[in-house]
């Protein structure tokens, strides 16, 4: 028997100063039962980060074809593609040829191996955004997922400060292209 889902609600409310998008989300996610609380969270700052009404949690690692996160055009066109973590270099071609931007937040210890192996390889595609999250940073949001949360998170001068009732932390992504 396959493992389910398991449902996490989250109350996302989004305070950003950079680009001067503030609202409230009810969101549902669900975590695949190989996602750790880690890669969770860090999808869901990845979602504040990029907020818009059109934003979506996809089925992400349930569904190859789709990825973690997108926003869709009206006419069915995907205006952004974001991956969480550390995707090939053949994924990463295909959603720059199926989407207006591309964005992939890697998160950890293994990263730099990662984004060494693969910048070459993916130099062509000017539409591709590698932002990362330091590995401690990254860590610390994973201890503040629980099953039903309220997240704050404000964005100023490109960092993020997450708070909830478990905590607060301040997120300094880098922009690695």
């Amino acid at each position: 028997m396959a493992l389910r889902a398991t449902i996490y609600k989250a109350e996302l409310h989004i305070a950003d100063g950079d680009r001067h998008y503030y609202g409230s989300h009810s969101l549902t996610i669900a975590r695949h039962p190989s996602e750790t609380d880690e890669r969770m969270m860090v999808r869901l700052v990845a979602y504040a980060l990029n907020a818009h009404e059109d934003l979506a949690f996809t089925k992400g690692l349930s569904d190859t074809d789709e990825p973690d996160i997108w926003r869709k055009e009206l006419h069915g066109d995907i205006a952004d593609w974001i991956e969480i973590g550390q995707p090939d270099e053949r994924r990463i071609l295909k959603a720059c040829g199926r989407a207006e931007n591309v964005l992939v937040y890697c998160y950890n210890h293994a990263s730099n191996i990662w984004w060494n192996g693969i910048k070459n390889k993916v130099e062509r595609a000017r539409n591709l955004r590698v932002i990362h999250f330091p590995s401690e940073q990254a860590q610390a949001l994973g201890a503040l997922a629980e099953r039903t949360m309220q997240i704050h998170v404000n964005i100023q001068d490109g960092e993020a400060y997450v708070s909830a009732d478990k905590g607060q932390v301040t997120v300094r992504p880098e922009s690695w292209r």
